[in-house]
C-alpha cells in the first residue's frame, strides 16, 4: 500500500515541478525530500508517534508506518521523475508542439512515456528500500517481516532472526523482479533495448 501511495505521489509531484518557472519549487520540493531521507527511520517514527498522538489520531500500528514508509519513498521517485522529464529532447516537445499538441498531450504522449525507464528505476528503488524500512516499522506494532526478526534479538534465537532475515530478502529480490518486468512492459518499443 505504501509503494502505491508513494508513486502516485511522488510521480504528480515530480511532474508539476518540472513546468516552467517552477525551478525554485523543484529545488525546495527536492531539498525538503533529500532531508526527510536523512532522518533515521527510528526518529521518523519517533517523530509520527508525538505528532500523530498530539492530534488524536492513532499514533501506533498501520497508519504510522504506512505515513513513515510513504514519506521514505519520496525521494527517488521524486528525484527520478523530475530528471527524466527535464531530460526529455526538446525537439520531441517542440515537435508535439508543431503537431498542435496541448500541454496535457505533452506531457502524457510524450514526456511520460520517454521518461518512464527511468521514473521506473526510481520506483524500483523506492520499492525495495520501503520493504526494508518496513522491517523496522514492526517496533510500531505493524506487524510484518520484522516481527520474528526482533522477537529473535529479544530472544536470542537464531532462526527467528534468520527467518525473517531471509523473508525480508526473498520478498525484496521478487519485489524488485517484479516491477522490472513492469517496467519492461510499460516502456514503449522504441525505447527498449536489445
Amino acid at each position: 500500500m505504501a509503494v502505491v501511495i508513494a508513486v502516485v505521489i511522488g510521480v504528480a509531484i515530480g511532474i508539476f515541478i518540472t513546468g516552467k518557472g517552477r525551478e525554485h519549487l523543484a529545488d525546495s520540493v527536492l531539498y525538503l525530500a533529500e532531508i526527510m531521507m536523512t532522518i533515521p527511520s527510528l526518529a521518523l517514527f519517533g517523530l509520527l508517534i508525538l505528532l500523530l498522538s498530539s492530534v488524536g489520531l492513532k499514533s501506533f500500528g498501520f497508519f504510522p508506518t504506512v505515513i513513515a514508509l510513504v514519506i521514505y519513498g519520496q525521494l527517488p521517485i521524486l528525484r527520478n521523475t523530475y530528471t527524466a522529464i527535464k531530460s526529455v529532447d526538446p525537439a520531441m516537445v517542440e515537435a508535439g508542439r508543431g503537431m498542435g499538441m496541448t500541454d496535457r498531450q505533452i506531457i502524457f504522449r510524450i514526456e511520460i512515456p520517454l521518461a518512464m525507464p527511468v521514473i521506473m528505476a526510481g520506483v524500483r528503488n523506492a520499492t525495495v528500500l520501503i520493504i526494508g524500512i518496513a522491517t523496522i516499522a514492526a517496533m510500531l506494532g505493524s506487524g510484518g517481516l520484522g516481527v520474528p526478526i526482533f522477537g529473535g534479538i529479544r530472544n536470542a534465537r537464531a532462526d527467528l532472526i534468520l527467518t525473517g532475515g531471509i523473508s525480508v530478502s526473498v520478498l525484496a529480490v521478487a519485489a524488485d523482479g517484479i516491477m522490472a518486468l513492469l517496467e519492461r512492459i510499460i516502456t514503449p518499443k522504441g525505447l527498449k533495448v536489445g
